[in-house]
């Protein structure tokens, strides 16, 4: 009786089985689970909370872009942040055929705050103090409630 294993095919082919014969892996939580979304896709929400939440007070919003970043750029060489905090947030006025566009950085909010919560506030307060620069008002005008948290 011949005991040897047969050779392995030549070359690797596609694994259909982990080797305890379970089946490969799939993902740990379907799509729809909170669990499946991303840091920046949760940043992105409170974002979009805390617009939708403006927009009812001011309609004019619907007319500006509000974008995440993940870090702010520098632009040139010399326009290190030196003295400065890293800024939060920023806006883009609006130019020929360009819509005004409100900025907020995700890194620098996220390092600041430690949970949810105080992240939603800080997001908040951010995008309130832009839009009360693009408009030209005071952040207390845009939303009675800022700085009350």
């Amino acid at each position: 009786m011949d005991n040897r294993v047969p050779p392995r095919a030549a070359g690797p082919g596609p694994r259909r089985r982990d080797r305890h014969g379970r089946g490969m892996r799939g993902p740990i939580a379907p799509p729809q689970v909170p669990l499946a979304a991303s840091r920046g896709e949760v940043f992105a929400d409170l974002v979009q909370d805390s617009v939708d939440r403006l927009e009812r007070r001011w309609p004019q919003l619907a007319e500006v872009d509000f974008l995440v970043l993940e870090v702010p750029r520098l632009e040139g060489a010399g326009d290190a942040w030196a003295d400065e905090a890293v800024p939060l947030g920023g806006i883009i006025p609006a130019r020929e055929g360009r819509r005004a566009r409100v900025v907020v950085y995700r890194r620098p909010v996220e390092i600041r705050t430690k949970g949810r919560e105080e992240r939603a506030t800080l997001v908040h307060e951010v995008v309130v103090e832009q839009v009360a620069e693009l408009l030209g008002l005071t952040p207390e005008t845009v939303d009675p409630r800022y700085g009350e948290d």
